[in-house]
C-alpha cells in the first residue's frame, strides 16, 4: 500500500514546505513574539466564540416570549448582542451611504428624487418601519430568530444612513475646483478619482458622520430590541431590552448597572475603533500647517508594535509589487490605453435609469397600499393628525435653535485644537452615543419635581438627542478648515467677532447646514419617544405627532400610524425644500472653497 501513497504525498507536498519555509522565516527575522501579538491572538480567539455564540442566538428557535434576566452578571452578553447588531447596522449604512451619495451626486435626473426622498426616509420614525418589517421577515423564517435579528439590524440602519449620506452627498459636491482639475490634468479615470481624491476628500466629514450614526443607532435601542406590537412580543435579549424592562419593573439598580454597560461600550468602541480612524482621518485635510499639533491614538500605536501585523503587512505589500510588475509585463501598446479609459457611460446611463425606474416603480407601488389605509381615516381625524404635526414642528424648531447656540461655539473650540479634541473626544463620544430615552425617566422626574408638563418638557427631551448631530458636523467642519487660511486670519490679526464671522462660520457652513438638517430630521424622528413616555408602568402624552405615531403603533392602528407618518414626511420635505435647500445652495455658492 505505501506505493499508492507516494502520489498524494508528492501533491502535497509543496504547499507544505512552502508554509513552513514562511513560517520558519517568520521566526528566524522576528524570533520573540510581543506581548502585543499575545494579546491580538486572545483578542481574535475571544471574538470568534462571540461571534460564536451571536450566531447561535440567530439562528436558534424563534420563542414566542422571551424572559429577560435584570442580573449585572447577564450585561455582558446582552451588551456584545446590541454591539454586534449596532456593527452590522454601520456597516449596510456605509455600503448604503457610498452608493447613494455616489448615484445622487453623480447623476443629476435621479438627483432631483432621490435627495427628497433622503428627506423623506431619514424622517420616517422607527416605528414607521417597524411593524410591517417585523411582522414580515418573521413571516418569511417563521422557526428561528434571522428574521427578528435582521429587522432589529435594519431598524438600527434607519438611525444611521442618513445623516452619513448627507455628509458624503455634501463632501462630493464640496470638491474644491483646483482638486477636480488635478484630477483630470494627471487623467484620472472614474476609478482612481474615487480613490485618490473623492473618498479622501470626504472622510474627516464621514468619520465624524460615522460616530454620529452609531449614536443614533444607540437612540432606539430601547424601541428596536423591545418591541412589542398588540399583544404580541418581539423583545430580543440586549441592552435595550433590559434597560426597557428595568424601566418598566422601575428597579433603579438595574438601570444603575444597564447606564455603566453603556458607558463601558461606547468608551471601548470609541477607543479602538473611533479614535484611530478620526487620526487616521487627519491626513486627509486639504492643507495641513506645520505649526498644527499632530492628533494621536494609543490603540493605533500599539497596533504598530505588532509583529505578526507587520510581517503580514510587507507580505501584502510583496504580493502587490509583484502582482502590478506581472500585470504590466505582458501590455501591448494598444492594451494600455484601455486601462486609462473609463468605463462605458453609456451603460452607466442605463444601469442608473434601470434602477431609477425600478425606484420610481416601488414608490407607487407603495403609495398605492398607503392609500387604501387612507380610506379608513375620517376627516375629523385628518384635522387632529394636521394640529399634532404644527404642535411637533415647533418643538423640532426650538430644539434646533436651542442646540445650535451652544454646539457651534463648542464645536469650533474642540475642532480648531487637536490637543483639545483629544481630551474631549471620548467624553463627547460618551454623551452622543449614550441612548437618551435611558435617561429619560430621570429627566421626568426632575419635571415632575420642577412642575413642567410633557407639552413643554419633551422639548429638553428631543434637545437629548437633536444637539450632537450639529455638534460633530461642526467639530469636523473646524477640522477640515485649511491651515493656511488660519495661518492668514492671524497674520492679519483678524480675531474676536471678525474672524468667527467672515473666516470660522464661511469654513464650517456647509457642515454646519448637514447638522442642522440631520439633527431637524433626528428631532422628528427622536418626537415618538419625547412625546410618548412610559416609565414605572404609567404612560405620559404631549400633543404631537410623535405620540399619535407612537400610540398607534402600540394599539396597532395601522390607518392612523400610515396617515401619521405620511404627514410627517411631507411636512419634513415642505420644510426642507423651502429652508434647507437654499441653505445648500448658499453653502455651495458662497462658502464652497470651490468657489
Amino acid at each position: 500500500m505505501e506505493p499508492d501513497n507516494q502520489p498524494h504525498r508528492r501533491k502535497y507536498d509543496l504547499p507544505i514546505k512552502k508554509i513552513w519555509g514562511e513560517a520558519t522565516s517568520f521566526l528566524a527575522r522576528y524570533p520573540k513574539l510581543w506581548w502585543v501579538d499575545l494579546v491580538l491572538i486572545f483578542g481574535l480567539i475571544g471574538l470568534v466564540f462571540g461571534v460564536l455564540n451571536v450566531s447561535a442566538e440567530w439562528t436558534g428557535v424563534h420563542r414566542p416570549t422571551i424572559d429577560i434576566d435584570l442580573s449585572p452578571w447577564a450585561l455582558p452578553k446582552y451588551t456584545f448582542f446590541s454591539l454586534c447588531r449596532g456593527l452590522m447596522a454601520y456597516i449596510i449604512s456605509l455600503i448604503f451611504t457610498i452608493a447613494y451619495g455616489y448615484w445622487a451626486a453623480k447623476d443629476h435626473m435621479a438627483e432631483k428624487v432621490l435627495i427628497p426622498m433622503l428627506d423623506i426616509l431619514q424622517s420616517i420614525p422607527v416605528l414607521g418601519f417597524l411593524p410591517g418589517l417585523v411582522l414580515a421577515l418573521v413571516a418569511i423564517f417563521p422557526n428561528n430568530n434571522v428574521g427578528l435579528e435582521l429587522a432589529a439590524v435594519i431598524m438600527i440602519f434607519t438611525g444611521q444612513a442618513w445623516n452619513m449620506t448627507f455628509s458624503f452627498y455634501q463632501s462630493l459636491r464640496s470638491i474644491p475646483q483646483y482638486l477636480q482639475e488635478a484630477a483630470a490634468v494627471y487623467q484620472f479615470n472614474w476609478y482612481q478619482k474615487s480613490i485618490k481624491l473623492e473618498l479622501p476628500f470626504s472622510a474627516i466629514g464621514l468619520i465624524w458622520n460615522s460616530m454620529m450614526s452609531m449614536a443614533g443607532g444607540w437612540f432606539f435601542l430601547t424601541v428596536t430590541e423591545a418591541f412589542q406590537l398588540g399583544d404580541k412580543d418581539f423583545r430580543l435579549p440586549g441592552l435595550g431590552s433590559y434597560m426597557s424592562v428595568a424601566s418598566d419593573k422601575g428597579d433603579n439598580l438595574a438601570k444603575f448597572w444597564g447606564v455603566i454597560a453603556m458607558i463601558l461600550m461606547i468608551v471601548l468602541l470609541d477607543q479602538l475603533l473611533w479614535r484611530p480612524l478620526v487620526v487616521w482621518g487627519q491626513k486627509f485635510r486639504v492643507e495641513e500647517g506645520g505649526s498644527e499639533e499632530g492628533m494621536s491614538s494609543w490603540f493605533l500605536d500599539f497596533l504598530t508594535r505588532s509583529q505578526i501585523l507587520l510581517f503580514f503587512g510587507n507580505l501584502f505589500k510583496k504580493k502587490q509589487i509583484a502582482a502590478s510588475t506581472d500585470t504590466a509585463a505582458p501590455l501591448t501598446a494598444e492594451e494600455k490605453p484601455k486601462i486609462a479609459t473609463p468605463p462605458n457611460e453609456t451603460l452607466i446611463k442605463i444601469i442608473s435609469a434601470i434602477c431609477f425606474l425600478t425606484l420610481l416603480g416601488g414608490m407607487i407601488f407603495g403609495a398605492w397600499k398607503i392609500i387604501e389605509l387612507f380610506s379608513k381615516v375620517t376627516t375629523s381625524q385628518w384635522q387632529t393628525i394636521l394640529l399634532e404635526a404644527f404642535a411637533t414642528l415647533g418643538r423640532v424648531l426650538v430644539a434646533v435653535g436651542v442646540s445650535a447656540v451652544w454646539t457651534i461655539p463648542v464645536g469650533l473650540w474642540i475642532g480648531l485644537s487637536p490637543r483639545l479634541s483629544r481630551i474631549a473626544q471620548p467624553f463627547v463620544q460618551v454623551a452622543a452615543s449614550f441612548p437618551a430615552p435611558m435617561l429619560f425617566s430621570y429627566v421626568i422626574l426632575l419635571m415632575k419635581f420642577m412642575g413642567v408638563p410633557l407639552n413643554w418638557g419633551s422639548i429638553a427631551l428631543m434637545i437629548l438627542g437633536a444637539q450632537w448631530y450639529i455638534l460633530f458636523n461642526v467639530i469636523a467642519g473646524a477640522m477640515s478648515i485649511p491651515s493656511d487660511l488660519l495661518e492668514a486670519s492671524r497674520m492679519y490679526r483678524i480675531s474676536g467677532w471678525d474672524r468667527f464671522t467672515k473666516v470660522l462660520m464661511p469654513g464650517i457652513f456647509p457642515y454646519l447646514v448637514t447638522g442642522m438638517v440631520t439633527s431637524a430630521g433626528g428631532t422628528w424622528n427622536a418626537s415618538i419617544v419625547a412625546e410618548y413616555v412610559t416609565d414605572k408602568g404609567q404612560t405620559l402624552t404631549a400633543f404631537g405627532l410623535g405620540s399619535q405615531i407612537s400610540e398607534s403603533a402600540a394599539k396597532a392602528d395601522f390607518p392612523m400610524l400610515a396617515a401619521s407618518v405620511v404627514v410627517m414626511s411631507l411636512m419634513v420635505v415642505i420644510f426642507n425644500r423651502l429652508v434647507w435647500k437654499r441653505m445648500y445652495r448658499l453653502a455651495e455658492e458662497k462658502y464652497s472653497l470651490s468657489k
